[in-house]
């Protein structure tokens, strides 16, 4: 797992720090919204935390690991945005978002993708996305 420095801005963008954003999501804290596990999940695979990525992925379509570990080369991820966040109804949301990487020293790329959420007991899970062209 990366270690991050707590007086610098969120991986997810948030100015406000990571310890303030998304470092007590990663702890255990429920996300109050669809968006803002979007943010730690993105947080999430920039750190290696797949622990945080498995646990936040509903149990329906979860796989079994991610192997982080193993990608090589690994994403250097360079940022997040949010295009729209779209609340469905009481427990369904979706989130469209950019996340820009680059792969070894390659051209950055782009994941441009609508994601499902479903809130249960009152947590709120990842289900699945739509890749965006």
């Amino acid at each position: 797992m990366k270690s991050i420095d707590t007086l610098t801005p969120c991986p997810c963008g948030n100015p406000a720090g990571y310890t303030q954003c998304c470092g007590p999501l990663h702890d255990g804290a429920a996300a109050t919204s669809a968006e803002q596990l979007m943010r730690a999940r993105y947080s999430a695979y920039v750190l290696k935390r797949e622990d945080y990525l498995l646990a936040s992925w509903h149990a329906d379509t979860r796989p079994a690991s991610l192997r982080l570990a193993a990608q090589l080369p690994a994403p250097i991820w360079l940022g997040l945005e949010i295009r729209q966040h779209q609340g469905i109804d009481d427990s369904h949301a979706t989130v469209e978002f950019v996340a820009r990487y680059r792969l070894g020293g390659g051209r950055a790329q782009r994941q441009h993708e609508t994601s499902h959420f479903v809130r249960e007991h009152g947590h709120w899970y990842y289900v699945d996305g739509k890749l965006e062209s």
